[in-house]
């Protein structure tokens, strides 16, 4: 195998209007990502993964880019980038940006000339259809919903035809068939390579394909959503394969495929094994949901599902043992906060490292998501007004329509569960005003928490959640098990049990035993078929161990140095 940087790095993901408000007007930016250069540094991490500040409208906190080649006024300057890149290398860290392929922003100048005029240059840039007439008049080409709610298909006024977006109306989808729209996402990727960056995190990639414009079969009256219809097709692959031989290869940079769509494992590798020509890693959500989020009404009472977690973990883990290469996270800007999704109430900072562990001593690239370093939670919201994602408001507005006899209470209650603003509350930075986030008004609310959870707290206690989190990272980079946990062998045990999540680490010459119990319960471990040689790393007090048996405490983790008796 030949190994690359990112195999020995540890990633961040900033998401920019939610990091670290620099010029103090309640929004993020580049000046507030720059300013925390050190303490990233100082946490070890030597790889960045930020979040898309390009010129947008901000229909979806800048996913829907404008302008490729400029930087959203709000949140700096090209020259701030430039200082990013700039002293992050000088601190050995990496640089990774968001990269946009599967659409723009209706106002980017391409879409504009596109919805112009039929016969305009740029009209097949996008994904255009007649819609369909019927006796009550024009309706859309298909019975698609998007992502976002609603018709995936927005009329033209203009051209009298349709538009389609997957997501949001005003983030209309590209049309990949068209080779000049590959070879334009070509040159806006090298633009920023020449500028410096490492790679990209590119964002939707599985949607690069459309299935035949044809209707789902349904009794519902309004659009279906049915994401096979655009989610890791058959064309994907050759696209991108022609973006690694025209693009991704030459520069040697890092790519990461974020693959929703229920992708599977085989099409996992066909994105990124070692020998696939197309990516270097892929980001999948199976690990998201192991637990009774959408049948719970309390979000206090939610159980992991251990087995679906181990299942999605070792069968990952197994098919990329030997062509690929995986990377770690527990979440991103899109999902829960993992200390609300995973951990305990009871056992916050227990649980949280519990998790960290189990993540951070497989094999791969780990991932951190802001906040996560010193156990951020889910926001508590209580009123409509508090949600600031597309998505959730969206959500928001079609349960009133839908449920007209439901209280707000009990709507903000189930659009709460799966938010998208949860992990997009302001980091916590200090107990200072704003969480020190920012001396006004953030764009969002701060989390009520932030006086017991925050950065300068965590810095002063030796035993803190972020702590953890340095030790975690120092013993992947820089410790003599640091081969071993970069790319040993992964052996899961204890298939049946309900409660631990266990495997073993196998190197050369060193073998590491890791233990996570995920539960709220005392759980006994048979240690007799090892030499325990010497606690690694542990997220409680010394293991209580009597005639050979562990008894773990809730949400305990342990990793030991162990011989095996053979």
């Amino acid at each position: 195998m030949d190994k690359k940087w990112w195999m020995e790095s540890v990633g961040y993901q900033i998401y920019v209007k939610s990091f670290k408000d620099g010029n103090d007007d309640g929004i993020g930016d580049l000046l507030g990502i720059h300013d925390k250069l050190s303490y990233l540094s100082d946490l070890g991490v030597n790889l960045l993964w930020i979040g898309p500040f390009y010129d947008s409208p901000m229909d979806d906190n800048g996913y829907d880019v404008r302008d490729f080649f400029k930087v959203n006024p709000t949140y700096g300057t090209l020259d701030d980038v430039k200082r990013i890149i700039r002293d992050a290398h000088q601190l050995g860290i990496r640089v990774i940006l968001d990269f946009v392929l599967n659409h723009t922003s209706d106002e980017h100048p391409w879409f504009v000339a596109s919805r112009s005029s039929v016969d305009d240059p740029k009209r097949h840039y996008y994904i255009w259809q007649k819609g369909r007439m019927t006796k009550d008049g024009l309706i859309e080409p298909t019975n698609w919903a998007s992502f976002f709610g609603g018709s995936c298909w927005t009329r033209n006024p203009g051209t009298d035809d349709y538009y389609m977006h997957i997501f949001s109306k005003k983030m209309p989808d590209l049309n990949w068939a068209n080779p000049l729209v590959r070879k334009e996402m070509a040159k806006v990727g090298a633009w920023w390579l020449d500028l410096g960056v490492d790679g990209f995190r590119i964002d939707a990639v599985s949607h690069l394909d459309r299935a035949p414009f044809e209707d789902i079969e349904t009794t519902s009256r309004g659009p279906v959503l049915d994401w096979h219809r655009f989610s890791n097709l058959p064309a994907v692959h050759p696209y991108l394969k022609e973006m690694n031989e025209r693009l991704f290869k030459p520069y040697g940079c890092l790519t990461i495929g974020e693959v929703g769509g229920e992708a599977s494992i085989e099409e996992g590798l066909k994105y990124a094994a070692f020998d696939a020509e197309e990516l270097s890693m892929v980001f999948n959500f199976d690990h998201n949901w192991c637990n009774n989020l959408h049948e719970s009404d309390d979000p206090d009472a939610l159980i992991t599902d251990v087995h679906c977690l181990r299942r999605t973990f070792m069968a990952w883990q197994k098919a990329f043992a030997s062509d690929g290469w995986l990377p770690l996270n527990w979440l991103n800007h899109d999902q829960p906060r993992l200390l609300s999704h995973y951990g305990s109430k009871a056992y916050p900072k227990r649980s949280a490292k519990m998790l960290a562990t189990m993540l951070h001593m497989m094999r791969g690239t780990p991932f951190i998501y802001q906040g996560e370093e010193i156990g951020m939670k889910n926001y508590p919201f209580t009123k409509a007004d508090e949600f600031r994602d597309i998505a959730s408001i969206q959500q928001m507005k079609t349960l009133e329509r839908d449920m007209p006899d439901v209280n707000q209470e009990e709507l903000v209650r189930i659009v709460a569960k799966t938010s998208r603003d949860h992990p997009r509350t302001p980091m916590q930075w200090s107990d200072e005003p704003n969480a020190g986030f920012s001396s006004q008004t953030p764009w969002i609310n701060v989390h009520p928490d932030y006086q017991s959870v925050n950065v300068r707290l965590e810095q002063l206690d030796h035993r803190s959640i972020l702590a953890y989190y340095k030790q975690l990272i120092d013993l992947r980079l820089s410790s003599r098990y640091q081969d071993v946990i970069k790319d040993g062998e992964i052996r899961f045990l204890d298939l049946d049990d309900p409660d631990l999540m266990t495997y073993l680490r196998i190197g050369d010459s060193i073998t590491l035993l890791v233990i996570n119990n995920m539960h709220d319960i005392e759980k006994p471990y048979d240690l007799s078929p090892y030499d325990t040689l010497r606690v690694v790393i542990s997220n409680h007090d010394t293991p209580i161990i009597k005639d050979h048996v562990l008894t773990l405490k809730p949400f305990e983790s342990m990793v030991f140095e162990v011989k095996e008796h053979l």
